[in-house]
């Protein structure tokens, strides 16, 4: 069996920081794991009291910090910095731009990393296909290729569905609290899969040590399976008021994109319209199979009910 003592997180946003407090809680267990993660320089030194909390954070876990831009250092310099550790988990996001994801991917394989969680916390991109509306799907299908054409490395792709707080971003759009409305992606009856992100952490350690070794798989996980219709019903409950509803389709959607075909949420907007490999049974996912609860989007409204009352 590979090691997976020493484990390098690329990122410490959102997810990064999730992912970090769960394996750290299962360092502090005696697992004899230590986790490294890769920040830039200007993270590093920031006097945003934000980012030098989270460097606090990070300290109080015990995590070892690596300097390093994933954009600006080419693949050979990244494939040396990878090469010291066993694991690396990628929470970068799109962040970088294009090329990004199979720059990190080729010099995890170069590095002779042992096992490899590339960063695809989202959509099926399998079933999705290439030539969706968002164009940067392709080429988390250009990382599969590459992962899946070796077997040095292993890896595992975890699918989580939206992440639950992005539904609610204003600059998404799907759910307008100023006009009380819910504009649907497609219809009233397209499904998309939710996840928290301190949910998404927390099954990212669950994967990572599982027993028997997941190994060179997809692995589904979800929060919630919910359709836009429902969506509203539960605004309803938390808001004590009903909501709108309006559907855009996804005609409509596609003909705003093409008006805009830079605008990244209007990319989003439409996949997700198209309900292709953004939604999938919660009974058969790993949470579900191994009796691990999660936070849903009942529960999330209440905890956040003060945001949407």
């Amino acid at each position: 069996m590979m090691n997976d003592k020493a484990i390098l997180v690329l990122g410490a946003g959102q997810l990064g920081m999730a992912v970090l407090r769960h394996l750290a809680a299962r360092a502090r267990q005696g697992a004899g794991v230590t986790l490294s993660v890769l920040l830039r320089a200007a993270t590093i030194a920031s006097s945003d009291p934000a980012k030098q909390q989270d460097l606090a954070d990070l300290d109080a876990l015990g995590v070892r910090i690596v300097q390093g831009d994933l954009a600006a250092l080419s693949s050979a310099e990244l494939a040396a910095s990878f090469g010291r550790f066993d694991t690396v988990i990628s929470c970068t996001g799109f962040v970088g731009g294009p090329g990004v994801q199979r720059k990190i991917a080729r010099a995890a394989l170069d590095g002779g990393v042992g096992r490899f969680i590339p960063w695809q916390f989202g959509v099926d991109y399998d079933v999705i296909g290439r030539g969706s509306p968002q164009d940067l799907f392709d080429e988390q299908l250009d990382v599969r290729d590459m992962l899946r054409a070796q077997e040095r490395t292993e890896w595992i792709i975890i699918s989580t569905g939206m992440f639950t707080s992005f539904l609610f971003e204003p600059a998404f759009g799907v759910v307008d609290l100023a006009a009380n409305t819910v504009n649907a992606l497609g219809s009233l009856d397209t499904a998309v899969t939710l996840t928290t992100a301190d949910d998404i952490g927390a099954l990212t350690a669950d994967i990572l040590f599982a027993e028997p070794r997941i190994v060179n798989d997809v692995v589904h996980i979800a929060g919630d399976t919910v359709t836009y219709g429902e969506i509203a019903d539960a605004l309803d409950r938390v808001r004590g008021v009903k909501v709108r509803r309006h559907v855009w389709t996804v005609p409509a959607l596609k003909d705003q994109l093409a008006a805009d075909p830079d605008n990244s949420m209007r990319k989003y907007r439409a996949v997700f319209a198209e309900g292709r490999g953004v939604a999938w049974d919660q009974k058969q996912t790993f949470n579900a199979r191994r009796g691990i609860a999660v936070c849903g989007l009942d529960q999330w409204l209440d905890d956040h009910a003060t945001a949407f009352g």
